[in-house]
This record gives C-alpha cells, sequence and structure tokens, in this order.
C-alpha cells in the first residue's frame, strides 16, 4: 500500500509530465513513457476508424458505443489512472459523453495495442485492474506479431476468446456486428 504522503507526490509527479509523454498511476507507481511509436499508431488509428462509423455513429452498423482514443480513466479509490490505447462504452451506461477531463466508469471495452516498453505492464498491472474494474471486453494489439487478442470477463477472470493473426477476417465480440479486416492495421 501506498503511503498517503507518497500518493500525493506521484499524482502531483503525474499531473507534471510532460506532454510529449503518457503517464499513467498504477498501484500508487508512477509509469511515464514516449509517445507511442508510428507502427502501433497506425495500428491503434486504424482499429478506431472501422469501429467508429458502424458502432459510434451507426453507418453499416448498430450504433450505440462511445469509442475514444486513449481516454484518461480514473478507476478505483486511489485512483489509479490509465490510458488505454482505445476504449469503449455502451451507450446504454454513458447516454452522453460526460463534459470532463476523464472517465471514473470503467469502459465496457478496453483495447491495448502493444510494444516492447509497455506490453509487460498491459498484460499484467492493467490487465489486473481492468479486471477489478469488470471491463467486460479486452483486447490485445500487437502491430510486430501482427496478431489481435480477445478475452471476455467470465465470472471473476478473463478468458481468451481468440487469437487471430495476419489478414484474418474476424468478427470478435463485442463488435462482432461487423467483420474485422486485420489487415487494415498493419497497413504501411
Amino acid at each position: 500500500m501506498v503511503e498517503p504522503a507518497r500518493a500525493r507526490d506521484v499524482y502531483a509527479e503525474w499531473a507534471a509530465l510532460p506532454d510529449h509523454m503518457v503517464g499513467e498511476v498504477i498501484h500508487g507507481q508512477l509509469y511515464a513513457q514516449a509517445r507511442p511509436a508510428l507502427r502501433h499508431a497506425q495500428a491503434s488509428s486504424a482499429l478506431g476508424g472501422e469501429l467508429g462509423p458502424p458502432f459510434r455513429n451507426g453507418r453499416g452498423g448498430p450504433g450505440g458505443w462511445i469509442i475514444l482514443d486513449e481516454p484518461e480513466l480514473h478507476l478505483g479509490a486511489r485512483p489509479d489512472i490509465l490510458v488505454p490505447d482505445l476504449a469503449g462504452w455502451r451507450r446504454e451506461r454513458v447516454p452522453e459523453l460526460p463534459d470532463a477531463a476523464y472517465f471514473d466508469l470503467a469502459p465496457d471495452w478496453a483495447c491495448e495495442v502493444l510494444s516492447p516498453a509497455t506490453q509487460r505492464l498491459d498484460r499484467t498491472h492493467k490487465r489486473d485492474i481492468y479486471l477489478r474494474e469488470r471491463v467486460k471486453h479486452l483486447w490485445f494489439v500487437d502491430p510486430d506479431a501482427r496478431t489481435l487478442e480477445i478475452f471476455r470477463l467470465a465470472n471473476d477472470a478473463y478468458l481468451l476468446a481468440g487469437t487471430f493473426a495476419e489478414d484474418a477476417r474476424v468478427r470478435a465480440k463485442p463488435f462482432d456486428a461487423i467483420e474485422l479486416e486485420l489487415g487494415l492495421l498493419w497497413a504501411r
């Protein structure tokens, strides 16, 4: 457990990070890294571009979602501060986008685009927080390995629902109303 005075220092350090850094506070520890490399940004942008029209806007799909790039999440009592690459909330839980700098409501879906510098943190501590907060769907996109791993919440654990690679065409919950062409994420 982090001492309260130390927690204040961590949050002050987090708030003072320069704009070119992404900072997260996980279990009272500050993690800061430079903005992602271009391959990482390409995969995240392409995935958001594919999901946005059918799920956010209802064009070619059911709509009913708020999907954001790099939203700041303040989760738990301490709180933990996470910045997933993409996250989505069902409109029945969030009818309108709040007028705030961050969400304190866990998303229904989170996606982490893995990089060598962050994948251990994404797959361990951040995954544990998503589990604690009952995030129903968690995806890991690895642009180097060209894979998509899909997890779903079942009781008190994440179950691997599938791993897909290269140019596979995927119908993946919660966005299985469309076919996602993974090759679009790796385009160069």
